[in-house]
This record gives structure tokens, sequence and C-alpha cells, in this order.
């Protein structure tokens, strides 16, 4: 019996040679299906994947004697013979997903129904555009695969997200680690032994949230990551959108003020500027350094740096240079998501990353915005909310697209 890697990690443009290759790609699209529709009877298999019952039966007999089918056993029916139903074992295959953040990597392991099963955090981190940074990250991936508790030969690949212009059919990154030939992806997939696949953090995030923390009626959304960058992810008709080279989603590099702050992207006046993460900070320390009152100062006195998350929590203690300034980032976000929201009337904003801690403090002005400069049938088609799942989100969201990609989803 072939292994699993084998089974599943095959090129997409292998050609049918045969009954057994054709049949394997019946036992896919069966997988395939039970990850979407749940536990399925034989019925259910042939008429929806348009198979014989005979054939049907066979291939998943096959599934069931390679432990990667379960056989629950026959359901209750109005009438007739009782048919057995089928669903996946979980325990049969595995995914992994890595998030690289510019300060933590945050790693988990998932099943074939997209379960979390494991999840670690190295918050000893700085994303740099090194060699050494290169290697921390390989090696901590490989140490985590390999003390996750899971069975490397059903590890069937790895999804890594990562912040900056990514193009996943190339495995590249845009903004790190771009000095070698080879791309980020085949780098760490040499070092690791497993397929790897390289997405945008951003999209990540906006892929979990539309699996997880969507109702299941929305098919376009517009995920909004305020971390200390600031970038969308954008499902429409219930598939993520990458532009033509990947790179779609970049909304904090859009020149929305006259300022003559300089960007990391190298223009002037770019939404990154006034309301991300490291704007805020910078906005912090420049009032500190006036006199102004905080209860940051201290920190920043000892440590001569302030984070957006110090920020926050000094926000929720009531601490009013902090809410002003977040007060402000929400304002002028609010007016950049009308202009999103005019373009693409989605059914829902999701706030997500650092920002969306501050809870009404932020979401309060940024609807307010929203409601002045947008189209009013466009706002109220439109339902606002922060995100509803924790910081693995975008992990979980890679592992899920790595999981899509080999199954043929």
């Amino acid at each position: 019996m072939i292994s699993l890697q084998e089974f599943f990690n095959r090129p997409e443009h292998a050609q049918a040679k045969g009954i057994v290759q054709k049949n394997n790609i019946i036992k896919r699209n069966i997988i395939a299906h039970m990850a979407i529709a749940g536990d399925s009877t034989l019925a259910d298999l042939s008429k929806k994947l348009h198979i014989s019952i005979p054939t049907v039966t066979k291939l998943v007999e096959e599934l069931v004697r390679e432990k990667i089918i379960n056989d629950r056993g026959k359901i209750e029916t109005s009438g007739g013979r009782r048919p057995n139903v089928f669903g996946l074992a979980n325990s049969a295959i595995y995914f992994a997903g890595v998030e690289i953040s510019r300060d933590q990597m945050v790693m988990v392991i998932t099943d074939l129904q997209n379960n979390l099963i494991t999840t670690h955090r190295c918050a000893d981190f700085a994303l740099e555009d090194t060699e050494e940074c290169l290697n921390h990250i390989r090696q901590a991936t490989e140490k985590f695969l390999s003390t996750c508790g899971v069975d490397r030969s059903k590890l069937l690949g790895v999804g890594i997200c990562i912040a900056g212009r990514v193009n996943p059919e190339t495995g590249r990154s845009y903004k790190y680690f771009t000095a070698n030939p080879q791309s980020l992806s085949e780098m760490i997939e040499s070092f690791i032994g497993h397929p790897v696949l390289i997405e945008n953090d951003t999209r990540a995030k906006c892929y979990g949230e539309y699996s997880k923390g969507c109702t299941g009626n929305e098919k376009n959304i517009i995920y909004l990551n305020l971390g200390r960058g600031v970038a969308i992810g954008i499902i429409v008709d219930g598939k993520i959108y990458y532009g033509r080279s990947g790179f779609a989603g970049e909304f904090g590099h859009t020149p929305f003020f006259e300022n003559e702050i300089i960007c990391d992207c190298g223009k002037k006046g770019c939404l990154e500027t006034e309301v991300s993460g490291i704007a805020i900070e910078n906005k912090m320390i420049a009032q500190i350094q006036k006199g102004r009152n905080t209860i940051l100062m201290d920190k920043y006195n000892r440590t001569g740096k302030i984070h957006i998350t110090d920020i926050i929590h000094a926000a929720r203690n009531d601490d009013n240079l902090s809410i002003e300034l977040i007060e402000e980032a929400g304002e002028k976000i609010g007016k950049s998501i009308a202009f999103l929201i005019n373009i693409f009337n989605p059914e829902q904003v999701i706030i997500g990353g650092y920002l969306a801690g501050a809870g009404d403090y932020l979401m309060l002005p940024l609807k307010s915005a929203v409601n002045k400069f947008s189209l009013r049938l466009v706002y109220n088609d439109t339902l606002f909310r922060t995100t509803k799942l924790d910081d693995n989100i975008g992990a979980l969201g890679a592992a899920m697209l790595i999981r899509n990609k080999i199954i043929g989803l």
C-alpha cells in the first residue's frame, strides 16, 4: 500500500494511468467531499460524485481498511433497509500551520476537518530579512513538528503565512528572504521534509475567520488586519481573491493622507503611516517626549519602547492619551473602510489584529466614520464586527489552506 504522502502529494498535472490511478483520484474526491459535507452514505457519495454504487462501495471499503474513513454503523430511516454511514477518521491525517508575524511565531496542528489538535507560540522572535532569521524559522518549525505528538508519516503538509507580498503559486515572499534563488517554500520544504504552502498572513487570517468565525451564509467578506501594519483579506463568492500575481490586499499602502511620513514601502502618505500599530506607537512616543501625561511614561523611560498592545491595555485602564490615539485611528480607519464597502458591497467587515482588542474605543469612532462617508444602502447591507477567534487564527487559516490544496478542494 502506498504511503499517505504518495497518495495525496501527486503533481497536479499527472495523467491517469490505468484503473489504479483512476481509483486513487476517485478516493481523493470521496475524502474531499466528506471534508466539506461530513458523514455520508454510499448513496450520497454515488449521487454527489456521479460514481456507480459498486465502485463507491469498493473504494470506500478500501479507505476503511486504510483507516482514512470510519464505518459509523447504520442510520435510522423511515422504512426499508438502513444504510451505513461513513465519516472521516480525523486521526488518520494531519496538517500544520505556522504564522510568522513581526514579533512572534504561532504554530498549530489540525486534522482533516480543521479541528485544532495542538498549538505552540514562540514569543522570543523578531522577523528580519536575514539568513539567521530564516534558519530560526526552519529550526523552530522542525522542532515543533518533531515534538507536537503527531506521527510525521500522517502529516501531509505545512501552511506558512507571513507578512508582506506573497505569491502562493510560486512560493515566494517578495519582502523577506529574497536574496536566495530558491523560493521561501523550497527553502523550508527541503529542511523539514514536508510539502509547504506560503501564504500572506492577512489572507490566511481572512480564510480562517471565514471558515471558522462566520455563520456559513456569508459569501463576500472583507477582513481588515490591524496589526503593526495594515492589510485586508477579501472573500468574493466564497473564494479568496488573490489578484493577478497574488498581491491583492495591500490596503495599507493606499495613499490616503497628505503627509510627509515615509512608509516602509518607500512612498509617502500611505494609510499605514497614520493608523498602523507602528504609527500609533510612534505617536505615543512623540507625545511622551513632549511631556504628555500617560501611565505608559514609566515604561518608556525604562525601556525606550512602547508596543501597540501596551497602548490598548492602557486605554482599557482609562489612560486618556491612549484612548485619544486609538479613537483618532478608529475614525481614520472608518473613513478608509467606507471607501472599501462602496466598492465591494460586502456582507461583513471583520476587524482583526492587535487593534481589535481595543473594543469600543476603536469600533465606535470607526463605525461612525463609515456611516458618515459610505453610501447609506451599502452601509445598511454590511455587518461590522471584531474577530471572534483568538490569535492563532493565522496559523489555523494556513493549515486549512494547505489541507485544501492537498486534498483537492
